[in-house]
C-alpha cells in the first residue's frame, strides 16, 4: 500500500485524478496509526517497564523499577522539567511527613534529596505524641530539581527521553483474561515503544486548562502545554474519568515585603532528616532560612471576592477543588468573618521568591494585586507571577486494583494526581508502588500490596481504590485508624516483602535494619 502511494505521488501530475491528494493523504494516515497501535509492529525499542510523566510519582515510579533490575524508559515532555515543584516549595507535613518516612522505607528517592535540598527543617505536632509528628521540610526549588535529575540520569538501568505519549499500544489477552492488555506506547511523532508493563502518571495534565480571571490558557501548568490526545486515549479505553480543579497563589518579591509586621519561624534545633539513610541533613541549625506568619481578614476581602466573582471562571464553574488547600476565595466565601493564616515561604538561598502559603487565588491579575496588598507586610508588595487555577481530567481510582494496576486493561498503572489525589508526597507514595509492581508484572513475579494496618501508603491506596475521588485527596494522620502504631519512626514495617522481589539496595536494606 505504501509503495502505491509514493508511485502515485511521484507520477505526473496531469495523471492524477481530482482524488489523488486526498486519497494519498489518508492512506498515509491509515497507515500511520496502524502502525501506532499495533503490538507486532517492528518499529521502536523494548524495555521492561515505560514510565510516563517526569513529576514526582514518575521518577518515583522509574527509580523503583529500575532497582528491580529492569530496563526502564523515563518519558516526559521536558527534560529540564524532570522534579519540578509546581506548587508549594515544601515537602512534608502532618500525614505526609509519614507518607515520606514510609517512600524512604522503600528505598525512595525524594526523601534523600530533600535533606539535600533544603532551606529549613522542622517537625510539626511536636506537642503530641511521637505518632502523629509531622516531618517537613521547606525546600530549594533550584536545588531540589538540580539534585534529583542529576540522580534521575545517572540511574542504573533507567534511559530517559523527551517525548509527549499520544498513545497506548495495546493487544488482545488471554483466554482465560480476554481483556485488552497494554503493551507500550506512542509517541507525538509516531515512535512506539513496547514494554511489558507501563505506568502512567500524568499530573494535572490530561485536557488541563489555566484559568485566570476569565482568562483561559490550554496548559497543565505555565509554561507546559496539556495532554489532549493522551486523555482521549484513555478515554476511548473505556476508562471511567471525571475533572477536577487547583490552584496556586501569586508568587512574590521578597525585597517589596516588610517583614518587620510579621512573626518569624525559625527551624528546629537540630534538624531532623527525612531519609533513614541520613544522620542529619546538609544544614547546621543556624544556616536555616526562616518561614515568616502574617494574616488576612476583613469586610474588603470579602467585598473584594464577590465583587470579581462574575470574572472569576474557575469559581463560578462546578468541579470540586481541594477542601482542605483551599483558594482564598473558597475560604473568604465561606469564612469571611475569620482571619486567614499566610505563610511567607522562601524558595531558596538565592531566590528572591516568596511563596504566600493560603493566598491561592483566580481572580483578574489586578484585584489580586489589592487584595495582596491587604495582607500586613504587603502594603507595597510585588509580584513576579500572578496566582492561577487549573481545570484537569482524572481517572476514577475504582478502576485501579490495590497494586495500582488497571482492572480494565491488564499491565497498565496509574499514579499520582491522575488518580484524584493531592500533593507531592501522595504522588511519590502512589509512584513507587506502581515502579515496584509494574517491574513485577515485567519479571513474573508477585506484586506488594501494603494494607491499612501496615502503614499510611496503605491507607492512601485502599481509600482511592474503595471510595473513589469525589474531591482532591490529601493525606492526614486522621485518615489511619492505626495511627497509634504506624509512627514515623516505624515505617520501615512497610519493607517485608520487597527484600524478596529484589527492591532495595544491600546498603540501604543493612542501615534500616541497624536504624531499627
Amino acid at each position: 500500500m505504501l509503495r502505491h502511494c509514493v508511485r502515485e505521488l511521484h507520477s505526473p501530475k496531469k495523471s492524477w485524478t481530482r482524488g489523488t491528494p486526498v486519497r494519498v493523504w489518508y492512506t498515509l494516515r491509515t497507515l500511520r496509526l496502524f502502525a501506532s497501535t499495533s503490538i507486532s509492529s517492528p518499529v521502536g525499542e523494548h524495555f521492561d517497564v515505560i514510565v510516563i510523566g517526569g513529576g514526582h510519582a514518575g521518577t518515583e515510579a522509574a527509580c523503583a523499577s529500575s532497582r528491580m533490575g529492569c530496563r526502564t524508559l523515563l518519558l516526559t515532555h521536558k527534560l529540564e522539567t524532570i522534579g519540578e515543584m509546581s506548587c508549594n516549595p515544601s515537602f512534608g507535613g502532618i500525614g505526609k511527613g509519614h507518607l515520606m518516612k514510609e517512600i524512604d522505607a522503600l528505598d525512595g528517592v525524594c526523601g534523600r534529596i530533600c535533606d539535600v535540598s533544603g532551606v529549613q527543617y522542622k517537625v510539626l505536632n511536636r506537642g503530641k505524641g511521637p505518632a502523629v509528628w509531622g516531618y517537613r521540610a521547606q525546600i530549594d526549588r533550584k536545588l531540589y530539581k538540580q539534585n534529583l535529575q542529576k540522580e534521575i540520569f545517572s540511574y542504573p538501568n533507567l534511559t530517559v527521553r523527551a517525548a509527549a505519549v499520544d498513545d497506548l499500544l495495546t493487544k488482545p489477552g488471554s483466554t482465560d483474561n480476554p481483556a485488552t492488555v497494554c503493551g507500550g506506547v506512542v509517541t507525538s511523532d509516531g515512535t512506539t515503544y513496547h514494554s511489558k508493563s507501563v505506568v502512567l502518571t500524568a499530573g494535572t495534565f490530561l485536557r488541563a486548562e489555566i484559568n485566570i480571571g476569565l482568562q483561559i490558557t490550554p496548559a497543565g501548568r505555565i509554561g507546559d502545554g496539556p495532554a489532549v490526545a493522551l486523555a482521549e486515549t484513555i478515554e476511548r479505553a473505556g476508562f471511567a474519568m471525571g475533572r477536577l480543579r487547583t490552584g496556586t497563589p501569586p508568587r512574590l518579591d521578597k525585597r517589596t515585603i516588610d517583614f518587620t509586621k510579621t512573626s518569624v519561624w525559625p527551624g528546629d534545633d537540630p534538624p531532623l532528616a527525612f531519609s533513614f539513610m541520613n544522620e542529619r541533613p546538609w544544614l547546621k541549625a543556624e544556616e536555616q532560612m526562616p518561614c515568616h506568619l502574617s494574616s488576612i481578614q476583613g469586610k474588603e476581602v470579602v467585598k473584594i471576592v464577590k465583587d470579581t466573582l462574575h470574572l472569576n471562571r474557575h469559581v463560578k464553574e462546578e468541579l470540586t477543588g481541594p477542601r482542605f488547600c483551599p483558594s482564598l476565595e473558597s475560604k473568604s466565601l465561606r469564612f469571611g468573618h475569620l482571619a486567614h493564616r499566610v505563610w511567607l515561604e522562601p524558595e531558596g538561598f538565592d531566590s528572591d521568591v516568596i511563596y504566600p502559603n493560603g493566598l491561592s487565588m483566580t481572580m483578574p491579575v489586578e484585584y489580586q494585586m489589592k487584595l495582596l496588598r491587604l495582607v500586613p507586610g504587603l502594603e507595597n508588595v510585588e509580584i513576579f507571577r500572578s496566582g492561577y487555577g487549573v481545570f484537569y481530567d482524572f481517572i476514577d481510582p475504582r478502576e485501579l486494583k490495590p497494586t495500582l494496576e488497571t482492572r480494565r486493561m491488564p499491565n497498565l498503572f496509574f499514579a499520582g494526581q491522575i488518580n484524584g489525589t493531592t500533593g507531592y508526597e501522595e504522588a511519590a507514595a502512589q509512584g513507587i508502588i506502581a515502579g515496584i509492581n509494574g517491574a513485577a508484572k515485567a519479571l513474573s513475579k508477585p506484586p506488594i500490596t501494603i494494607n491499612r494496618t501496615e502503614g499510611y501508603i496503605g491507607v492512601l491506596i485502599d481509600d482511592l481504590i474503595t471510595n473513589g475521588a469525589s474531591e482532591p485527596y490529601r493525606m492526614f494522620t486522621a485518615r489511619a485508624e492505626y495511627r497509634l502504631t504506624l509512627r514515623p519512626d516505624n515505617a520501615g514495617a512497610v519493607r517485608k516483602e520487597l527484600g524478596e522481589l529484589g527492591g532495595l539496595s544491600e546498603f540501604s536494606l543493612l542501615h534500616l535494619t541497624i536504624c531499627l
